[in-house]
């Protein structure tokens, strides 16, 4: 990173250590309390010229300047454990990607919802199969198993043995 800093000052350098509630708070001036959401997430192992291609394509056809698509990168330490070692099982992966429909109006719901559904129909066949669940809407138990691959029921089991009554069962539950 300190080449990049030699070379040019960045507009923008938010490389290195930060509070943890600093990071939380980043996007707050730019995504107020209030806007309407729409989010579609997966793995994807590699970023082909094809892939490259309909990201391009998709991206081009923003519904909202509110709108966005996230590219995370997994790498390094990510991938130094066994996708069987924690519940996370897209070690083999090298990106999170997540596609968010995001406007302050109502009414554009459904433009938000329709763009954010087509983006990731065209994009899911590059995908590795699942999705960090924190990127996930409400998409069904076998995006949800999808997502946990092979660790699922280990999970399943560990979550029926703590939490018998599911009392944690908001967003992408495990049951």
């Amino acid at each position: 990173v300190d080449q990049f800093r030699k070379f040019k000052k960045p507009a923008l350098d938010y490389v290195g250590p930060i509070p943890y509630s600093s990071l939380q708070g980043l996007f707050d001036g730019l995504y107020p309390k209030g806007l309407q959401w729409y989010w579609k997430a997966d793995f994807i192992k590699d970023l082909s010229d094809a892939s490259i291609k309909v990201n391009l394509t998709h991206a081009a056809k923003l519904p909202t300047t509110h709108s966005t698509v996230h590219l995370y990168p997994i790498n390094g330490t990510a991938q130094a454990k066994k996708n069987s070692d924690t519940a996370f099982s897209y070690r083999d992966s090298n990106w999170a990607m997540v596609i968010v429909g995001v406007d302050p109006d109502p009414s554009k719901k459904d433009l938000l919802a329709t763009w954010a559904r087509e983006y990731w129909e065209a994009i899911h066949p590059f995908s590795s199969g699942g999705a960090y669940v924190n990127f996930m809407m409400e998409e069904g138990q076998e995006r949800i198993k999808a997502s946990y691959r092979d660790n699922y029921e280990k999970l399943r089991k560990i979550k029926t043995k703590y939490d018998p009554d599911n009392f944690f069962r908001v967003n992408q539950n495990i049951h």
